[in-house]
């Protein structure tokens, strides 16, 4: 009976490591490759293929050699491969990000193809391990049908804790390299106690051995696979790897998912960046008006570490300002290490197309601001969304989204200027130079250029008027042309895809 109940739980543990590989892999793949269709197709539909070969593969092995010995071997070899993945693959996938950034398309696609292999042997060995039991279990043709389907529940149960353990815990608690530890423990540890149940001394030292070099990795190998200069604080949360690091000269940055993208800025002794945080604050400055008149509240859809909110409170005075940000890991890390704590500042952690359904309050400003590296959600950029910002506005009110794109694609832009279009009477353009982002101002009322310029003639609060003598001549009508997109119809995902392929292979 002890056998029995040691190759059940194997069938349990080794279902819950297939689809929790699954769950930890898209973590491990999307700092670097982000969470496109495109990039979870790859991994399932890879994912399944290396199943189906397992499958297959343990079915045949299994009727030639029925030895339990051999079956706890190949799962003690697929654990301990299964905690190696993390280790092996950030060094393939750093090199990815690099290669992106020196335009070089062969060591782009290498990498993320090499990144895929490392899930081959680990889950086709995990496969072999269903077939390979329903053979081990079956004693005779008549209570054949009861034993497999009993384990193929089994191994059912565990896949599903596969998907929700490490969503719901693992990955929050203790981050994606833990949760391939983990994983890779459950299953040798149950594989090496088949292996001495079944006199398998052999085999049992080397899987202890493996056990003893995946514990001893995760104290040896530094957690932070890209160590920033500066570094004040590091962590994972459900949606992001999350870094504060802070330069010489005072600048504070917070970095997410490897630094790809930084997404607040910090000095104590000064409001003005010099990067795109800076452009959000001349949005109250094309509302339709002969006299300019402060925003007296702001919606903030991405506060992050609350840049934005910052300068709008020491600009504009301190205007009511709801912040929405869907990771409340940020919302503590803008509270410590940003000084977001404005007593005009009302952080809400939610996701913010939900908030903006039930919320009731309207606004001067609403500020879209949400990525998640490099994708802006695609339910933020439809005209249905749109329409929803619109509504929530007074009367002058203006909506301003920040749009990523390389120095010539701006199809994205032109696409998210299409659709605002639909929307809104006017659209206009903020620039900046050498920047790969811009800014799309809308206005719920017709407005013209003259108004920012008659508007910005009028200021003469030190901080805006510095920014202004930076961005004046970066503004402009938006033109352009593309496809309006609906909540039905919206490839955001395929198009920021493509501006990044094209940068790749052109460099530009």
């Amino acid at each position: 009976m002890p056998h029995r109940f040691l190759l059940r739980l194997l069938v349990l543990v080794g279902g819950m490591a297939s689809l929790g590989v699954e769950m930890a892999a898209s973590r491990l793949l999307a700092p670097f490759f982000g969470t496109s269709l495109l990039v979870w197709a790859n991994l399932i539909g890879l994912i399944l293929v290396y199943l189906a070969l397992g499958y297959w593969l343990g079915g045949r092995l299994a009727d030639r050699h029925p030895d339990p010995g051999l079956l706890y071997s190949l799962t003690a070899t697929a654990g301990f491969l299964v905690g190696l993945v993390p280790f092996v693959a950030r060094p393939i996938l750093l090199a990815s990000v690099q290669s992106f950034f020196d335009a070089s398309v062969s060591l782009f696609l290498g990498s993320l193809l090499a990144s895929l292999a490392l899930f081959a042997l680990p889950v086709i060995l995990l496969g072999m391990l269903s077939p390979f039991a329903a053979r081990l279990s079956v004693q005779d043709v008549q209570s054949a049908g009861h034993s497999v389907g009993s384990l193929y529940a089994l191994s059912t149960l565990g896949s599903i804790l596969g998907v929700f353990l490490p969503v719901l815990v693992l990955i929050p608690l203790v981050g994606t390299r833990r949760t391939f530890l983990l994983l890779a423990v459950a299953v040798l540890g149950v594989s090496l106690a088949g292996l001495l149940a079944h006199a398998r001394r052999r085999a049992s030292l080397g899987a202890a051995a493996g056990l003893a070099v995946l514990l001893l990795l995760e104290v040896v190998v530094p957690t932070s696979v890209r160590p920033q200069t500066g570094l004040l604080f590091e962590d994972e949360s459900p949606y992001h790897f999350v870094q504060v690091f802070e330069t010489p000269d005072g600048d504070r940055y917070l970095a997410l998912n490897e630094g790809q993208a930084l997404h607040s800025w910090y000095n104590p002794n000064r409001l003005v960046s010099g990067g795109i945080w800076d452009a959000f604050a001349l949005a109250p400055l094309f509302a339709p008006s002969s006299v300019f008149r402060p925003p007296s509240s702001a919606a903030i859809i991405g506060l992050a570490g609350g840049t934005v909110a910052r300068q709008y409170t020491a600009i504009y005075g301190p205007l009511d300002i709801v912040g929405v940000e869907i990771d409340p890991l940020l919302v503590e890390v803008g509270q410590r290490y940003f000084d977001m704590r404005l007593p005009n500042l009302r952080p809400v952690v939610a996701d913010g197309r939900t908030w903006l359904q039930t919320d009731r309050g309207r606004y001067d400003v609403v500020i879209v601001d949400a990525y998640r590296q490099p994708y802006i959600p695609f339910h933020l950029t439809t005209a249905e969304f749109f329409s929803q910002a619109r509504d929530h506005l007074n009367d002058n009110g203006v909506l301003v989204i920040n749009v990523g794109h390389s120095p010539t694609d701006l199809r994205l832009l032109d696409t998210l200027g299409v659709t605002l279009r639909a929307v809104f009477p006017s659209v206009y353009a903020i620039s900046p130079e050498g920047s790969y982002n811009s800014l799309l101002v809308a206005t719920r009322q017709p407005s013209r250029l003259d108004d920012f310029q008659v508007h910005a003639r009028q200021v003469d609060q030190p901080t805006l008027r510095q920014i202004l003598d930076t961005l004046a001549d970066r503004v402009s009508v938006w033109q352009g042309t593309g496809q309006v997109l609906t909540d039905d119809e919206a490839p955001v995902e395929l198009l920021t895809d493509q501006i990044i392929v094209h940068y790749v292979l052109t460099g530009y």
